[in-house]
């Protein structure tokens, strides 16, 4: 092949043939063909400051695979954006090179590029990493986010990213998540792509003393901000979770759940053939005014059926985020109390029907346990009131029910303002629960709950603000707003996951 350097770049001597090789290679843009090189040295027997003897190979071969292997660089790029950015799985991979490139690759190969094509990235991202820096100053700068994920106890994932261009600059394997393992990472990433904007991380220890750290050695002017809606979540859980927790296991010390779906699978398997249109006859029994009385046939069955399975139908009742957003034995429990009233007002009444009436018996005896346990009311009633404080601070931070601060979707200037009026809020709701905190008598639960929502926001409330950014008049002036959680980086990890269960086949990764 061409392009050989026919002089020694160490002293610019003339460069002798050596030998003739021939190498068989394989690439998308010429297929399989055989490369004839001839590979050179110095005449005067130069080395380069390594130590290394001076060998010229061919620039063009090189450009288009690397030295030694068969597989060149379009081929390597197309394996490893199939895998890793489209998330195809090895046999799929395979069968389009063959199907559309008739280029026939081993498993074993195909790993091997993928994994080459990650290390390749790597070393090109930092690289270039001055002309990213450069692409984000022209931006206003960056918030450097931080998080780390993992799965199973297998070590965790450290991200630092960039919500504003929704950029990964930085991903690296630890152990553990601790300030001496994370701090390096940081370093690292601020010699890169220098002095972020601010920085957004959990209240983790681990995040809150490696950024601390990092902002004291870098001496760097800037906020260091915690997640509101890790702030929410650590909050409800200290306030609710011995509640909640006790609450469950008396749902489950009485089988609530295993004995109403028990119900309504026997319940439903012999009316399986008529169910579209019981169902119609139920919802019609349901608004119509009947006083409580039960149908009579297959429609009472199909009544008693209803009332237990909308009684297990109580996830339906959250947002979805889980606990402590969404208290779901709480909502359970409530729908067991509604559907004994309402069991019980309907064995009031007189009805021919005796199977539907024995079948109404034994769902109302499945739910006596929540209206004769008196531990149900006392624990539901302190749970209720725990989640109502919760519920207002949550208010109070005016955070969507996804976590998304509703200041992301209004004008910098108009999300300032927004911002500001929370911060007026919390410190208004701060004074009010010091007004509020019974100093003694018997509201100790009051008392403990108050205590801490105060103490999360003593030891937080300084990173909870400082989310206005000014931007240099470089960038085009004005403000722009950091924002107030770090779920971008969580939805970051939980596309790539999906994508990494898509691309492996593991549901534990």
């Amino acid at each position: 092949m061409g392009g050989e350097d026919r002089c020694c770049p160490q002293c610019s001597g003339p460069a002798l043939v050596r030998r003739s090789l021939r190498r068989n290679v394989v690439t998308l843009k010429h297929g399989a063909f055989v490369a004839q090189e001839t590979v050179r040295t110095c005449a005067g027997d130069c080395a380069y400051p390594s130590g290394r003897r001076v060998i010229l190979h061919s620039r063009d071969l090189a450009r288009l695979v690397r030295p030694g292997c068969i597989y060149g660089y379009d081929l390597e790029v197309h394996v490893g954006l199939e895998r890793h950015l489209h998330h195809r799985q090895r046999e799929e991979v395979r069968a389009n090179l063959l199907g559309e490139h008739a280029v026939a690759l081993s498993s074993g190969e195909e790993s091997l590029l993928a994994a080459r094509f990650v290390r390749h990235l790597e070393a090109l991202h930092w690289k270039r990493a001055p002309q990213l820096a450069g692409a984000m100053r022209e931006n206003g700068g960056y918030p450097m986010h931080i998080d780390a994920t993992g799965e199973d106890g297998r070590g965790t994932t450290f991200v630092v990213y960039n919500a504003w261009r929704q950029w990964a600059l930085g991903a690296w394997k630890l152990s553990t998540e601790r300030a001496d393992l994370v701090l390096p990472r940081l370093r690292q990433t601020a010699q890169a792509f220098g002095r972020p904007c601010a920085i957004m991380r959990d209240l983790g220890r681990a995040m809150i003393e490696a950024s601390e750290q990092l902002v004291l050695e870098m001496e760097w002017d800037i906020p260091i901000l915690g997640c509101h809606t890790h702030l929410l979540r650590d909050m409800g859980k200290d306030l609710m979770k011995a509640s909640y927790d006790e609450l469950r296991e008396l749902i489950r010390r009485h089988r609530l759940r295993t004995q109403l779906g028990a119900l309504a699978r026997g319940l439903g398997r012999p009316l399986s053939a008529q169910l579209p249109k019981l169902r119609d006859n139920v919802e019609f029994w349901a608004g119509s005014a009947t006083g409580h009385a039960l149908p009579a046939g297959a429609d009472g069955a199909a009544f008693v059926r209803s009332l237990a399975q909308w009684t297990l139908d109580y996830a339906q009742e959250g947002d979805g985020l889980g606990f402590p957003f969404d208290r779901p034995y709480l909502d359970f429990y409530r729908r067991c109390r509604i559907i004994r009233r309402a069991a019980d007002a309907s064995l009031r009444k007189e009805s021919d029907d005796a199977s539907g009436r024995r079948d109404l018996l034994r769902l109302a005896r499945i739910l006596g346990p929540v209206l004769c346990d008196r531990a149900f009311p006392q624990v539901a009633a302190k749970l209720s009131r725990q989640a109502e404080l919760f519920e207002r601070l949550r208010q109070t931070l005016r955070l969507h029910p996804d976590g998304k601060a509703r200041a992301t979707i209004l004008s910098p200037a108009r999300a300032a303002a927004e911002l500001q009026d929370v911060r007026q809020a919390v410190k208004r709701l701060e004074r009010d629960l010091r007004g509020l905190r019974p100093q003694r008598g018997p509201a100790q639960d009051a008392r403990h709950a108050i205590d801490i929502v105060l103490d999360h926001l003593g030891r937080h409330g300084r990173s909870l603000w400082g989310h206005v950014i000014g931007l240099p008049k470089a960038a085009g002036g004005g403000v722009r707003l950091v924002d107030r959680t770090n779920n971008a980086l969580e939805s970051f990890f939980r596309r790539m996951k999906h994508g990494e269960r898509r691309r492996s086949g593991r549901k534990v990764l």
